[in-house]
């Protein structure tokens, strides 16, 4: 499947809403399992409202109005009251998270805050909670065009990498994508670097008269059997 192919000037809409569907996908498919609890929440809202205006609607068909009257004032009442408490929710609850879930006893929730129109700069708000332990938020941000090229064209990649590299918690779940500019020990082993921390202080030290120290050693030996 291509990848999909957005306008490069569109910042608040079509980036980031890309971004932010790209996340979960990213994330489920480390075995990060996902809450649904909020959006369940608000699907049960919406549908419910919308039920109470179906049958609203049918039964002032069937029965007329005199008939159903005093049902309807208490079903715009009630429709009135759940559209209210889906707004709270998605404004109040909601609040831009587009990530709930956990992996291995640890509780991850992402949110992203509003992009600025005239700087392209994707920002996350990412809170984490191990079992036992004081939770954790970090927030990070990047430029879109660390991921989308210049056509317009959505890169899962270098967005993946920054996602590992940026939060502990999933650079644990994907290693692969951890990008590190620290040269490992070992490497430097293999280019010699540390060998002069573990050679002898006493090798290659010049000695008085130009004697190495076995030299030194053995003539003063023979001045003390003379004596």
């Amino acid at each position: 499947m291509a990848a999909p192919k957005i306008s490069v000037y569109s910042l608040s809409a079509e980036l980031k809403n890309t971004t932010d569907d790209a996340l979960p996908n990213y994330l489920t498919s480390l075995k990060f399992k996902q809450s649904h609890f909020l959006t369940d929440v608000r699907l049960g809202l919406g549908y419910s409202a919308v039920v109470i205006a179906g049958i609203t609607f049918w039964a002032d068909h069937k029965l007329g109005w005199d008939a159903t009257k005093y049902w309807t004032l208490l079903a715009v009442i009630a429709y009135f009251i759940l559209n209210g408490a889906l707004t709270y929710w998605i404004w109040g609850v909601e609040k831009g998270k587009i990530f709930t879930g956990e992996i291995n006893d640890t509780l991850v929730r992402t949110k992203t805050s509003s992009v600025n129109k005239h700087q392209p700069t994707y920002k996350l708000r990412v809170r984490y909670e191990k079992q036992g332990k004081k939770p954790q938020q970090l927030n990070i941000s990047a430029p879109f065009t660390r991921w989308f090229d210049s056509d317009g064209c959505f890169v899962a990649t270098p967005f993946q990498q920054w996602l590992a590299s940026e939060i502990p918690v999933i650079g644990e779940a994907d290693p692969k994508k951890v990008a590190s500019s620290a040269v490992s020990i070992e490497s430097k082993k293999g280019s010699g670097e540390l060998k002069e921390d573990t050679s002898n202080d006493t090798h290659g030290v010049p000695q008085a008269n130009g004697a190495s120290p076995s030299t030194a050693a053995r003539s003063r030996k023979t001045k003390k059997s003379h004596s």
